[in-house]
């Protein structure tokens, strides 16, 4: 398995970045750009007085992924192994994630009275085709000589799935869970700012209302640091996991 990329070029990245708003900071007013000693003080002034909201929304975002990992995967393993159910499925999940996800947002809130049941159905909604899509055209994928080899031994339809398949769809899952976290975060942020009281998004607003930039700037940063955190922990899991595949490098 190749090794995992080093931080230097993100924490360039991130000075540049943070330079470039300091720099900028100090031709604009205060409520347009603030400091970074601004948002530095705003951070710590969330981090002490509402850090809560931001373990609700990670829970939020927990439940959500898991829940369309699982039964996207599900599906997505059904439809690999089932053709009914792949030209069923695929049409359904084709009309799934073509529906706007502003639209889910409005009908989550028009459908559910219960506003962890919105959040929940419009993350599990948004995410669940991406996992299942990808799985299926992993299981397409699999090298018909793989199944031809396994075919010799006479293995029993278990010993396929675990022995074959599950493997082979594995780095599908981690690969969909890198691409859809950073999604699925500004999914849950919007869900928050819709129909929450409590979370992130519903402190975005609340900053927003109250003309405080730097608490925008420093939610924003604080939800880019929960995205660096979930890429290190599927970082650590595909290490784990795929620790057999040998490092490709081309030259």
């Amino acid at each position: 398995m190749a090794e995992p990329a080093g931080r230097g070029p993100t924490l360039i990245v991130t000075a540049v970045i943070f330079a470039a708003l300091g720099v900028t900071s100090l031709f604009t007013p205060d409520y347009i750009i603030p400091s970074p000693r601004q948002m530095g003080a705003a951070i710590v002034e969330l981090l002490t007085g509402q850090s809560r909201d931001l373990a609700i929304t990670a829970a939020r975002l927990a439940a959500g992924v898991v829940a369309a990992l699982v039964l996207g995967s599900a599906l997505g393993g059904l439809m690999g192994v089932a053709r009914p159910v792949a030209r069923y499925g695929k049409s359904l999940l084709f009309i799934l994630s073509g529906v706007p996800a502003l639209s889910w947002m409005l009908l989550a809130v028009l459908w559910f009275r219960d506003t962890e049941t919105r959040i929940f159905f419009i993350l599990f909604i948004v995410v669940m085709p991406f996992y299942a899509l990808n799985v299926y055209e992993g299981i397409q994928a699999l090298p018909r000589d793989w199944t031809e080899m396994l075919e010799g031994f006479r293995p029993t339809r278990r010993e396929v799935f675990r022995l074959l398949i599950v493997p082979h769809v594995v780095p599908y899952i981690i690969l969909t869970t890198k691409s859809v976290s950073g999604y699925a975060i500004r999914m849950i942020v919007f869900a928050e700012l819709i129909g929450a009281a409590v979370g992130v998004g519903a402190r975005l607003a609340q900053a927003q209302g109250m003309f405080r930039i730097d608490r925008v700037f420093a939610w924003t940063i604080l939800l880019v640091i929960l995205n660096f955190a979930l890429q290190a922990a599927i970082d650590f899991v595909e290490r784990r996991m795929l620790a057999w595949r040998p490092a490709v490098e081309i030259r």
